[in-house]
């Protein structure tokens, strides 16, 4: 059985155009039509490869580079092998996404699971939905009663969209992902199995045990975000969940109900945002942070992995560690932990 090429290189590209494309210099003419069709590590590069190398720890790779051509900086330059294209450049890493993003369009965006193009006949769809022109809907698909699909859309097999949802142009709802009382803008992309718009946990103890409050706000989504499989985004209790335009969210996030989050902000995996959290623009939150509601953590603020945020967070500042603080300070307080270990440690050696 031959091995499944699953992307496939959308055209073929010359050294020189590479340097006209992404601003890099060539460093040798001689190299100018040498030709690129794969992307690769620089730890396996190949024939016909494209590679970059980024950072002075990855610079000892390039004495056993092989590829055709290699994006790097100016300092690296002269220890690439000879026969290889140089292509010097301030952000190596970069310019590669550049190229990539052009060698291969498809995996920018999924595409249809099936292949289909418009409406299967095996999908479940409300006689009163309304589906603009040049919508995919795939087979096992459901839309609601009242829900809009904007041209361009592509709702993935076994996908539903619920009544009186709105999904913008160029959007993708994946396999298995759930939307629900909310409103979805344009080139949204959405992975399988994420649940959108479900109610929020919301409950007050009351005589019988904890009784349900009831959650009846939306979800809003603007445009330009991406949400990642299996992440999870509550509907507002009374007001609405808010994803701002351009914010990316990883796998296995947890969104709680009236959680509003700024512009281009980005969310690694695992992390939790308790309910009536705000983030402001551009906030980047590495894996496994954890939330406690009602906080707000304003513009451009960084947070660890695994942090613990129990306290608002100014605009600008990184904080690591649970609970979370300026990141000098707890990274001050972990070197007093280990030398005071490290004292007792040699304390007990001596006593023996």
């Amino acid at each position: 059985m031959k091995e499944p090429e699953f992307f496939a290189p959308a055209r073929r590209f010359q050294v020189s155009e590479i340097a006209t494309l992404t601003g890099a210099r060539l460093v040798d003419a001689a190299h100018s039509d040498i030709a690129v069709t794969r992307l690769a590590s620089a730890s396996e590069g190949g024939e016909n490869t494209l590679v970059f190398i980024d950072g002075k720890r990855n610079a000892a790779m390039l004495g056993a580079l092989r590829a055709a051509a290699v994006l790097c900086t100016e300092e690296a330059a002269s220890q690439v092998p000879a026969g290889i294209a140089i292509l010097a450049t301030s952000r190596p890493q970069q310019a590669f996404a550049e190229v990539a993003r052009l060698l291969f369009p498809a995996a920018i965006r999924p595409q249809p699971v099936t292949g289909e193009t418009g409406i299967s006949a095996h999908a479940i769809i409300a006689p009163d939905a309304v589906l603009e022109e040049g919508a995919v809907v795939e087979a096992g698909a459901v839309i609601g009663a009242g829900a809009a699909i904007g041209r361009g859309a592509v709702i993935a097999p076994h996908a539903v969209v619920g009544a009186g949802c709105s999904v913008g142009r160029d959007t993708y709802i994946g396999p298995n992902a759930t939307v629900q009382y909310a409103v979805i803008g344009d080139r949204v992309i959405v992975h399988p199995g994420a649940q959108i718009g479900q109610d929020g946990f919301g409950f007050l103890p009351g005589a019988a045990g904890l009784e349900k409050n009831p959650q009846i706000g939306r979800v809003i989504i603007q445009d330009d975000v991406e949400i990642g499989s299996n992440t999870t985004v509550d509907r507002g209790a009374l007001s609405d969940t808010v994803i701002g335009e351009g914010t990316k969210i990883d796998n296995l996030v947890q969104v709680a109900h009236n959680v509003r989050i700024g512009r281009s902000c980005v969310i690694a995996g695992h992390c939790g945002l308790s309910g009536s959290v705000t983030l402001g623009d551009y906030v980047m939150l590495g894996g496994r942070v954890g939330i406690a509601d009602h906080i707000a953590i304003g513009d451009r603020a960084q947070l660890a992995a695994s942090s613990g945020v129990m306290t608002d967070i100014p605009a600008g500042e990184r904080w690591a560690g649970s609970p979370a603080q300026p990141m000098r300070q707890a990274f001050r307080e972990i070197a007093a932990l280990r030398s005071l270990a490290e004292g007792k440690r040699r304390g007990s050696k001596s006593d023996g």
